[in-house]
């Protein structure tokens, strides 16, 4: 099977079973969602959430956050992991989105990363979820999925992932492509101990078919 036949099945897969897939992350508008991105690195969706419903009651947009303490967002953050980085990051990046950017979330990947607490991964999930580019953000879920299916072939890192996949994935179902993948790796192909007895892809699956499935 080619790999380009592999991605054919893996779309269909995905297509048929999870049409809508989307960010977990709550958030009602650019801004919230940039700010529970930079939140979420090294951290659950879950606790997230949990956290962001008073912080954005408190800070609704970049302008409100931009003249806040650190001190009193970090109040806020908490529960979160390096609440002490993070909340330097939220203040330094709201300031600088109201200094330079008129509190617009950018749409390019160079803007993007000029915010504190913004790098690759955080700014691609930006351009897909807010602009619907052709981006592929690369989490923990989605370099293991991809590796294990046999969508990447020894990528050593994020970026390599993100290169071999886009080569594979048609442009419109990148933005689709990143959550599949992430909540596949969430709920059935887990870290530890994937759940293969659960999972519509074995037939295809490198991982399952060289170390899980019975042998003849």
């Amino acid at each position: 099977m080619t790999k380009a036949e592999l991605f054919r099945h893996v779309i269909g897969y995905f297509e048929a079973t999870r049409p809508i897939a989307v960010t977990e992350l709550h958030y009602n508008d650019p801004f919230q969602l940039l700010i529970a991105v930079i939140l979420s690195a090294q951290c659950t969706d879950k606790r997230v959430n949990m956290v962001t419903p008073a912080l954005f009651a408190k800070y609704p947009d970049a302008k409100s956050m931009a003249k806040e303490s650190v001190d009193e967002i970090r109040a806020y953050i908490k529960s979160i992991s390096y609440p002490n980085s993070k909340a330097e990051y939220l203040v330094k990046a709201s300031k600088i989105l109201v200094e330079k950017f008129n509190s617009t979330i950018p749409s390019t990947i160079e803007e993007l990363t000029t915010l504190p607490g913004v790098g690759r991964k955080t700014a691609n999930v930006i351009l897909s979820v807010i602009y619907n580019q052709p981006t592929m953000a690369v989490d923990t879920h989605v370099y293991r999925v991809a590796a294990r299916i046999g969508l990447t072939t020894g990528a050593k890192n994020p970026l390599q992932t993100e290169t071999q996949l886009v080569k594979y994935f048609p442009a419109e179902k990148i933005p689709l492509a990143h959550h599949w993948l992430i909540l596949h790796g969430r709920y059935v192909c887990l870290a530890r101990k994937p759940l293969c007895e659960k999972c519509g892809l074995t037939e295809w699956c490198k991982y399952y078919n060289q170390k899980i499935k019975p042998k003849k």
